[in-house]
């Protein structure tokens, strides 16, 4: 069954603010837990399996942190659910054999259907949109400061 949890929820908050805040430089995890409020327990596990999936890189040393793998276009909201519902365990009502003949033939069809659409449009949205939308909302960037313009 289809869930915002809190481990998904962080995992596209973090992901959403390294995209938005690097200005070029990879980003600290503790710098993420200061914007966003997550743990850093559960955010070191999330980002380190965004890391072996190739949605982020991690950059080692005194200035290192996280980036993208692929510019932020290519990285979608679906694909981030997807690794870290692999880390979760919570076993799925949907999955049980037990249940009436209409939850079987009829409600639980209907409801893997409509999670099959809500995960279609989560893949078609990007990681770029989310952070044209911050940019709309005036959600300040804290990597502009890295950004150097000049030739």
């Amino acid at each position: 069954m289809f869930k915002l949890s809190r481990k998904v929820l962080f995992a596209i908050e973090a992901v959403v603010d390294i995209a938005y805040h690097s200005g070029g430089q990879p980003v600290q995890s503790k710098e993420i837990t200061r914007r966003q409020g997550i743990p850093r327990r559960y955010l070191e596990q999330v980002l380190q399996r965004l890391v072996r999936a190739d949605i982020l890189v991690g950059v080692r040393g005194p200035r290192g942190g996280y980036n993208l793998a692929r510019e932020r276009r290519r990285v979608s909201v679906g694909e981030i659910i997807r690794v870290v519902r692999a880390l979760e365990t919570a076993s799925d009502p949907l999955e049980s054999a037990d249940g009436s003949e209409l939850a079987e033939s009829v409600i639980r069809p209907l409801w893997g259907e409509l999670q099959n659409e809500l995960m279609e449009r989560l893949d078609d949205l990007s990681v770029d949109e989310l952070c044209n939308r911050a940019h709309q909302e005036g959600v300040e960037s804290e990597g502009r400061q890295y950004i150097d313009f000049s030739i």
